[in-house]
């Protein structure tokens, strides 16, 4: 694998094992409480891109008002940082992987769907903030993945070419935005298979950063 000048992580499901977290905190406020009629594995697709969209795609437009898919979404992702709080750890490895690209002048951003309040519960529980000068969120976008605009803007204020950048991501949309944003990926197969990773833009994918084959990617 060649060099590269900058990696973008995902964070849910990429630099923490949380999806399954998500998934039952979205299920019991989507189905047992507003009755969406829907499967766990229906709940699992309807899990991307910024919550609002998420009801909608559920409910269709205009069910719920803004105010309250805000109140919904408090109170899910409420229960998710409890439930997941005794839990809370980088995905195997990674600690190790970040330290050395750091320390080889990999530049390091995020780029994820995950709301500020989520992202502040990771970064700070875990002391993360040093390694990621730049964090582009939810709010920070018109388009939610598998558009490419979260992560261009991410290469963007890393100063860096989309080229030159690998794209860390645990979801077949995320790995659809890097390749439409012109970057590689790295596929983390913590809450989807390598077969539903698959893509053109995929150098790989593995179960953790442990794995050798990332080796190539810092010196």
């Amino acid at each position: 694998m060649p060099q590269y000048t900058a990696f973008i992580f995902d964070m849910n499901g990429t630099m923490i094992n949380d999806m399954h977290y998500h998934e039952l905190a979205w299920f019991n406020i989507l189905v047992k409480e507003l009755n969406a009629g829907l499967t766990k594995e229906e709940v699992k697709l309807h899990m991307y891109g910024k919550n609002e969209e998420l009801f909608e795609r559920v409910f269709g437009p205009g069910k719920y008002t803004k105010e309250e898919i805000a109140a919904f979404t408090h109170r899910k992702e409420g229960r998710y940082r409890e439930d997941f709080l005794p839990e809370l750890k980088l995905i195997d490895g990674l600690d190790t992987f970040l330290a050395k690209a750091k320390a080889t002048n990999v530049k390091l951003a995020i780029g994820t769907a995950a709301i500020k309040d989520n992202v502040d519960f990771v970064l700070d529980n875990l002391s993360l903030r040093n390694y990621f000068p730049v964090i582009v969120g939810p709010e920070d976008v018109v388009t939610s993945k598998p558009d490419p605009e979260v992560f261009i803007k991410a290469a963007q204020q890393l100063g860096v070419d989309p080229a030159n950048c690998v794209v860390f991501e645990d979801s077949p949309k995320g790995i659809e935005a890097a390749r439409r944003a012109g970057m590689k990926a790295v596929g983390i197969a913590s809450y989807h298979t390598a077969e539903e990773l698959a893509n053109d833009n995929v150098l790989c994918v593995v179960d953790d950063y442990n794995d050798a084959v990332l080796n190539g990617l810092v010196f």
